[in-house]
């Protein structure tokens, strides 16, 4: 570590309140942003300028402002590891497998270690780094796997990702030391970053008007991206700010103390609520500063919009406080968070695991599940956290079904003058759920998490089941004869066509089953069709 360096936070850090690794953290998202204009004015020209650029930010980042040569050793045995897997076994229909298990074990012994160390959150150490490492390096494995196959096996996403050959090591190298998306991200796969690092990705398709084309500077071809990449970094400025105003008032560890208990159990429920909101600032704040560098390097360009030629920046996007915040149903929640993990997830686990021409089944959603566990680390608090969040999205799936319906008018679809009474009831039920349902992920520890879920006597967890038991019992029945009563078939048409949308099945959310009971259902009668196929072999 660079003393000079390290001192100026010290200092800052006994006058903000805040540690030196999360200053740290904060100046290095920032210095990004002038860093990513000087890297935007590399030369289309030379590219390998633009990767030994980034290589060498990324470097100052890890061994000059975090001290974490470790750091940077484990970054490059699972980079290293994985790109020679790739190379060497990239004709073997396991090589995707093989580097997947490779990462995300070599991943798993940096969580356990942390856990080991007993490192607090402020503490930065290597695994964040390697978190999204993970994600880039296995969607590597996969995009080469791809590139060997038949272009006819594959799926539109396959054959736009698809890496016909292995890169050389220093455009690899200048993947992973990508310098505004190294520490928390965002993830992306290695043919977005060949498209950024040759320009093509900037080139206009044939349905778009050459006048929509986006203003450059001089001969580049990277659209002009302050104005976005401004915004982006002010509103994390502002996420963070709100953070440190709140977050000494309102830390987990409020929740474990004695005071907390003086409240009533409203107070209590409001507390609770503001923990987890005050939580969701910092990563707000975070993953929108990462964002707006990495739109002013060019890499966030998405496109432009066919009709108002609007040129569009959310290529990276992580997170939508907007639709998390404002969420009526577990599904709008967990949507708009984390919005890239949840990508690599469905792309690279979901999908991956389901034999070509085959519908993904119970196995699919069970290993994204773990995957996803996994991924996350070995503390108690983040299981309590997944399991809880299944069973929460199928008893909204049976409100959304049976009770919704009561609230819509039945001949047209359109809401009911009683629909807005609806939507702020579940609106409020789906916020306070929620931070109830994250505060184990806060504490992380088994005994914590039981604590503070106990002293707001379980609220969540009673309401759940409740549902849950509910809808299993003969009153579900009663339910929908009522729902029929009121309007006839017209209501079982909307019953129907409410069941069959796309809140009520389909791929989970990070992970998470969206019907835990009817993967149990599914698993069952899988092992029964196993069963029986075996003994039809045998006979």
């Amino acid at each position: 570590m660079l003393s000079f360096v390290h001192m100026p936070f010290e200092v800052a850090s006994k006058w903000l309140g805040a540690s030196p690794d999360e200053l740290k953290l904060v100046f290095s998202f920032l210095i990004s942003y002038p860093l990513a204009g000087l890297l935007k004015r590399v030369p289309d020209a030379t590219p390998h300028h633009k990767n030994l650029f980034s290589i060498s930010v990324s470097l100052f980042y890890l061994v000059g402002l975090f001290d974490l040569w470790d750091g940077l050793f484990t970054i490059l045995i699972s980079a290293g590891g994985v790109y020679a897997i790739a190379k060497y076994l990239r004709t073997s229909r396991y090589m995707p497998w093989i580097g997947f298990a490779f990462t995300m074990a070599h991943m798993s012994i940096s969580h356990i270690q942390r856990q080991l160390d007993r490192n607090t959150p402020s503490t930065v150490d290597i695994t964040g780094a390697q978190m999204v490492l993970v994600m880039k390096i296995s969607a590597f494995c996969w995009n080469v796997a791809d590139g060997q196959l038949p272009e006819e096996h594959l799926s539109p996403l396959q054959k736009d990702r698809m890496l016909k050959d292995v890169p050389s090591l220093l455009d690899y190298a200048g993947y992973i030391f990508f310098f505004p998306s190294l520490l928390v991200g965002p993830a992306f796969d290695y043919a977005e970053y060949r498209r950024w690092l040759d320009t093509s990705m900037f080139e206009l398709p044939a349905n778009i008007d050459p006048v929509n084309k986006p203003p450059v500077r001089r001969k580049r071809k990277i659209p002009r991206s302050g104005t976005p990449a401004a915004w982006k970094c002010v509103t994390g400025l502002v996420w963070i700010g709100l953070y440190m105003a709140f977050g000494p008032r309102f830390g987990f560890q409020e929740l474990l103390g004695d005071s907390y208990m003086s409240y009533g159990l409203l107070r209590r429920i409001w507390i609770m609520y503001m923990v987890s909101l005050v939580a969701r600032f910092k990563y707000y704040g975070v993953w929108s500063l990462t964002e707006g560098a990495c739109i002013l390097t060019g890499l966030g360009y998405n496109g432009v919009d066919p009709v108002t030629g609007k040129v569009l920046w959310n290529r990276l996007q992580n997170i939508d406080p907007w639709g998390v915040e404002t969420a009526q149903n577990p599904r709008g929640y967990l949507a708009g968070w984390n919005m890239n993990t949840n990508n690599w997830l469905r792309n690279y686990v979901y999908l991956r695991v389901t034999p070509m021409g085959k519908k993904p089944g119970f196995r699919a959603s069970l290993l994204t599940f773990g995957t996803s566990a996994l991924w996350h680390g070995f503390h108690p608090g983040y299981y309590l956290t997944f399991v809880l969040a299944s069973f929460i999205q199928t008893a909204a799936k049976h409100y959304r079904r049976h009770i919704r319906p009561f609230f819509m008018d039945p001949v047209t679809g359109n809401p009911t003058p009683s629909k807005k009474y609806y939507d702020f009831l579940t609106y409020v039920v789906t916020q306070i759920t929620f931070s109830f349902t994250t505060v184990p992920f806060l504490i992380l520890s088994f005994k914590g998490s039981m604590l503070a879920w106990s002293r707001v006597y379980f609220y969540a967890i009673l309401w759940t089941m409740g549902t849950l038991a509910f809808f299993a019992s003969p009153a579900k029945v009663m339910v929908k004869k009522q729902l029929e009563k009121r309007t006839g078939k017209a209501a079982s048409k909307l019953v129907r066509s409410v069941s069959t949308d796309s809140l009520s099945g389909g791929q989970p959310i990070l992970g998470i089953s969206k019907d835990p009971e009817g993967d149990i259902t599914e698993a069952i009668e899988e092992i029964k069709a196993e069963v029986e196929a075996k003994k039809k072999k045998v006979a």
